[in-house]
């Protein structure tokens, strides 16, 4: 079956409700304090790194600063830790007083006249994952007003110290308190990835029509091994997990963690260019202010995030999976466009890998092709073979469409680089 029929008939079959607030249109951009900086309060040994407001606006004047606002990383978001031990005489929770002295109102206020937005965690349970106060259900009201009356713009739910019981009754609380407030704040959940992640627990329509995106996993690490055991199981159940994906509604694999410890260059553009394929979130947890060039490049690669972004918002799959340990990825875009993803497995040396358009199932005809992170293009028929050299724990990745239907405005070496039928990209 042709994939542009496959995915008309995927797409009315396995189509769901989003929650009905406006919001998150197109998958979620920003910085995410958890995967760097954990639960570091220690502001007194450590003060540009601990929890605290100065973090929070450190990130959020290079993010204003330094033109990543303007790629779509609008979010900056506190994690856990970030509250007092205690509640305030009203049972109201409170910014911890020497981390936070200038509230998160204020803070929020920071990010908005920057034009970026403030998100915030709390936790299903009577305690947060790092032993702060809970939001419990008898707290889910107050708790979302209290956001509200911060201007937060979005909240992530978690789940530690809940039960099963409790989460199926809380998480469609806090959706409907937090639209009860009339301010919009977008919504993630956690509850898939205390389920599982599949159905029967987990009902992905439902979660469609409460939460704008939700953690299906665990989480994430800084090392490759951790990124490879993601991606197996996002891929390996992609039959659940793609058409519950859409505007509004994302599965989320959690952070990117280019610009940390544990990833190659290589690995860095794998994980940027697998997030695409995913329509996942893009929430960086590193230090803007030390980051080097080379991830900044990945990070602001602009055929990535477009990818990413794009609008019909349709989850990519795999749709080859070789012996030789390199696998192949699709996904649909607008404008009768795709992106395809040749990733290897493979750690001893570049792999060539060949392959037709038409092997591949794209229908009859002439393509172009553009290579999201070397800005090479070409002109190719579908029944071209054609060779890619994927390097170890690499990826190489392209824009495709027909030839009307191309952008001309990518890639500085587009024209120079437009050539008619086979292309070798190196």
């Amino acid at each position: 079956m042709h994939f542009a029929v496959f995915f008309f008939a995927f797409a009315l079959t396995g189509t769901t409700l989003a929650l009905d607030n406006g919001l998150m249109r197109t998958p979620p951009m920003g910085w995410l304090a958890w995967e760097r900086y954990r639960c570091d309060i220690d502001c007194e040994n450590d003060p540009k790194n601990c929890i605290s407001e100065n973090l929070f606006m450190d990130m959020a004047d290079r993010l204003a600063e330094d033109g990543w606002k303007e790629l779509g990383y609008v979010y900056v978001n506190i994690d856990d830790c970030w509250s007092s031990k205690q509640r305030d005489d009203q049972g109201r929770l409170q910014p911890d007083p020497k981390r936070f002295p200038g509230g998160i109102q204020k803070l929020a206020r920071y990010l908005h006249d920057r034009g970026l937005k403030l998100g915030i965690y709390g936790d299903m349970g009577k305690l947060t994952c790092g032993g702060y106060p809970g939001t419990p259900l008898d707290k889910i009201e107050l708790d979302a007003q209290t956001f509200a009356d911060w201007e937060v713009d979005m909240f992530k739910y978690d789940g530690c110290y809940s039960n099963a019981t409790e989460q199926e009754q809380g998480y469609p609380l806090m959706s409907k308190a937090l639209n009860a407030t009339g301010r919009p704040i977008g919504y993630s959940c956690s509850w898939p990835a205390y389920q599982g992640g599949l159905p029967p627990k987990v009902n992905y329509t439902q979660l469609g029509e409460i939460c704008n995106l939700w953690r299906n996993y665990g989480d994430i690490q800084d090392s490759w091994d951790s990124v490879l055991n993601i991606v197996d199981w996002f891929f390996e159940n992609q039959d659940v997990l793609t058409p519950a994906a859409g505007p509004g509604r994302w599965n989320d694999p959690d952070m990117l963690i280019i610009g940390d410890f544990g990833l190659s260059m290589e690995q860095s553009r794998s994980q940027m260019a697998l997030w695409a394929i995913m329509a996942a979130p893009l929430f960086m947890s590193n230090d803007l202010r030390t980051i080097s060039s080379g991830a900044q490049s990945i990070l602001r690669n602009k055929m990535a995030i477009s990818i990413n972004q794009d609008a019909l918002g349709i989850q990519g799959r795999r749709i080859v999976k070789e012996k030789s340990g390199i696998e192949v990825f699709w996904r649909p875009l607008s404008k009768n466009a795709s992106a395809l993803l040749f990733f290897s497995r493979r750690t001893d040396m570049p792999y060539r890998y060949t392959t037709s358009l038409s092997k591949l199932n794209y229908t009859t005809g002439s393509y172009k092709v553009f290579n999201v992170f070397t800005d090479e293009a070409a002109s190719l028929k579908d029944s071209t073979e054609f060779v890619v050299s994927v390097n170890p724990t690499g990826v190489v990745m392209w824009y495709v469409s027909a030839p009307a239907k191309f952008n001309l405005r990518h890639g500085k070496k587009f024209q120079k680089k437009l050539i008619n039928d086979l292309y070798v990209f190196m």
